[in-house]
């Protein structure tokens, strides 16, 4: 197993320079407001791709030789990985395969394949995916760039964590989210060269956290539906696992409820983009602010490709439990005028009717009364609660 220094993420930058953004690392006050830390965000969000994986694309496809160009490459990825070998190979003239699981979002299926590269969906799971691609690089010839198991790949990822402590120097703790490993182990190499003694953290979602279960001891058991596919991953790489055991100090397990929220937090507050993936890091400030209080915390946002029907859901299911959405359900008199009253008295309260839905024949206990559904915005929860209190005092009110 090739063990990965400073000197190898030093040379990494030096190769991938000018073929991928320095991001920006910026305060961000809602967050740092809303935990009691000081925080500072990465933004690899704002990547050619949208995702810091060209950090590690870029150095590995760099260090092919001739013979390997000619070949060609192929990837496994769920997306992110497949954009930025796609578009690397792009530039390097190469020609690239990328295999990706029959559930991956349409629009990293869209942007791989807008990159030039020929794209495979196969498999139900990334291990389906990932045997799938090994076949496909056997039977043509391919060099197979592995996501996050791969020293060079990993060396690129640790760019990113040069960048960061060079613009914020202060920093005490790093939360950095964790797939399969490359982007921490990269990180956690960079931060112990350049400040030892600074905190790596680590960051899995509940549904997929192979990491915390490695580090307790106990047996790797992950799978289900998550918003952040980007890091649902069924194990750990093993040349990740060995650095992350030398270096990083904790790993953190975020619900899918905290991942949600962040991304809405980022969206609303910060005014960025990030998919669930990406906005772990955030997540875990938000779930356990108590961890990070008082610290200066550096926290990766890895990406922003989130389907927009997911996004939408997201931003509307946080403005329901906010209590900013609000859905009723009202028993009504059926007669003239009802629902121009509540509409009206929804309205000069400065709420926003959203939606409404009438029922006489289903709904409604009586001939002579109906069943109203009203879906409206108020500014904040207080504002909501005091619309509904008005409304009580005249209807039968029920929240949904």
């Amino acid at each position: 197993m090739t063990e990965i220094g400073l000197a190898d993420v030093l040379a990494a930058a030096q190769r991938i320079a000018g073929r991928v953004l320095r991001t920006p690392a910026l305060p961000c006050e809602p967050l740092s407001r809303a935990t009691g830390a000081r925080v500072t965000l990465k933004l690899e969000t704002l990547q050619a791709t949208g995702a810091f994986k060209e950090r590690g694309a870029a150095n590995r496809l760099a260090l092919l030789s001739e013979t390997e160009r000619r070949a060609g490459v192929i990837a496994m990825s769920a997306g992110n990985h497949a954009q930025a070998v796609a578009r690397h190979a792009q530039l390097l003239g190469i020609s690239a395969v990328i295999v990706m699981p029959e559930f991956t979002p349409a629009t990293k299926v869209t942007r791989t394949a807008a990159w030039g590269a020929r794209v495979v969906l196969h498999g139900a799971t990334l291990a389906d995916t990932a045997d799938h691609a090994r076949l496909l690089a056997e039977r043509e010839g391919r060099v197979f760039i592995h996501p996050y198991d791969d020293p060079a790949v990993i060396a690129g990822q640790g760019t990113l964590a040069l960048e960061l402590l060079e613009d914020a120097p202060d920093l005490d703790s790093l939360a950095v989210p964790v797939g399969g490993g490359g982007l921490i182990a990269g990180c956690a190499v960079a931060a112990a060269g350049l400040k030892p003694g600074i905190e790596v953290i680590g960051v899995e979602v509940s549904a997929y956290a192979a990491l915390a279960q490695h580090l307790s001891a106990r047996p790797v058991s992950v799978g289900g539906p998550t918003i952040a596919e980007g890091i649902a991953v069924r194990d750990i790489g093993a040349t990740p696992l060995a650095t992350i055991r030398q270096h990083v100090a904790d790993v953190i397990v975020v619900p899918e409820r905290a991942v949600e929220e962040a991304i809405a937090l980022l969206a609303e507050e910060a005014k960025i983009v990030a998919e669930g993936a990406g906005a772990v890091g955030v997540a875990a400030l938000l779930a356990f602010p108590g961890r990070f209080a008082g610290r200066q915390v550096g926290v990766v946002v890895s990406g922003a490709n989130i389907d927009a029907r997911i996004l939408a859901n997201v931003l509307l299911r946080n403005l329901l439990r906010d209590g900013r959405l609000l859905r009723l359900v009202l028993e009504i008199p059926d007669r003239p005028g009802v629902l121009a009253d509540i509409s009206g008295r929804i309205g000069s309260a400065g709420g926003n009717i959203i939606e409404v839905s009438h029922h006489r024949l289903f709904a409604s206990p009586s001939v002579q009364s109906a069943q109203l559904e009203v879906m409206f915005e108020a500014r904040d929860a207080a504002h909501g609660a005091e619309i509904v209190s008005a409304l009580e005092q005249i209807y039968s009110v029920r929240r949904i």
